[in-house]
């Protein structure tokens, strides 16, 4: 039986540096099946190609490969509306989601100012100025512009605010409008990177639509309460004061200290400024109803739009 020739393994006189690189050949023989008989030729074919070309071969062929595999997986299904609705039903049942007026309150958070007034002729034993009176404010722009109310800063000898980052900064009375009992300050000092708040519009609000007024009642905050629109263009004016039209009724919880500070919608925009809380006794503290100037008077009547 004639055997195909095998490249021997012991070297010659001549250095096994100049050998011919070894190779294995199949053994033929008349028995073997025809399928060993073919993987023996693709074997010594193989072993004859350069490397890149092998490399780019075995590429080719997994490239074919996983084709055939994806024409046999098929296109991915659609989703229907109904997987849709199951996965956000899945959502609510199974996290933890922040209220729409914990986000309202959140994007509002970073435009908010303490606003504390001092006089002269209050200090305390070390000379140092004491507060007179405290409220709040809403930065509209990036030059330091906030509003607030006219009776929060009235009088004052001196106007401290403090933002949302802790600067603290004097302020100026720049504008008023008795009418709503307003008042427009800038401060001189600014945060590095000051953040107005978004101005909205009263005239889409309807009785029952969802508001949050923020600000610092008896100088703790800040402070959130969420309430309802509970009426529109409603008139106010207590004992010896003018009485303020186009207003805005809501229940939000506030106090003393809230005055001036953002009414809000749900979207984060300011859709008015707190006035004035409904008082029948002298106890001052909230019954259950709280007046906010319109934001479209606010601005309208000082120069500054609100859109």
């Amino acid at each position: 039986m004639r055997r195909a020739a095998l490249y021997s393994r012991k070297p010659t006189a001549q250095g096994a540096d100049q050998l011919p690189a070894p190779a294995v050949a199949a053994v033929v023989t008349p028995s073997a099946p025809s399928a060993s008989r073919s993987a023996s030729i693709v074997h010594q074919r193989l072993q004859r190609l350069p490397l890149w070309a092998a490399l780019l071969l075995c590429a080719l062929l997994t490239a074919a490969l996983t084709w055939g595999l994806t024409r046999q997986v098929g296109a991915p299904q659609r989703l229907t509306q109904d997987d849709i609705n199951a996965a956000v039903l899945h959502t609510l049942n199974t996290q933890d989601l922040p209220s729409r007026a914990a986000r309202a309150a959140q994007l509002i958070a970073p435009s908010v100012v303490h606003v504390r007034t001092q006089d002269e002729d209050k200090k305390n034993p070390r000379g140092e100025l004491q507060d007179s009176g405290v409220g709040s404010g809403v930065v509209i722009s990036e030059e330091g512009v906030i509003l607030t109310n006219l009776h929060v800063v009235q009088g004052a000898k001196r106007i401290q605010v403090t933002f949302a980052d802790g600067t603290e900064s004097e302020a100026l009375v720049i504008g008023v409008q008795p009418e709503n009992d307003l008042a427009v300050i800038k401060a001189k000092r600014l945060p590095d990177d000051l953040q107005p708040a978004t101005l909205g519009s009263s005239q889409n609000l309807q009785p029952g639509d969802e508001v949050v007024a923020v600000g610092f009642p008896f100088g703790i905050g800040p402070s959130v309460s969420a309430g309802v629109v509970s009426g529109l263009n409603r008139s106010f004016g207590s004992e010896g004061k003018t009485m303020m039209r186009g207003l805005i009724q809501a229940d939000a919880a506030a106090n003393p200290g809230n005055s001036g500070g953002p009414l809000i919608n749900m979207a984060g925009e300011v859709v008015g400024i707190v006035t004035a809380i409904l008082n029948p006794t002298s106890a001052r503290t909230f019954i259950g109803i709280v007046f906010a100037a319109t934001i479209e008077s606010a601005g309208g009547g000082m120069g500054v739009s609100p859109f």
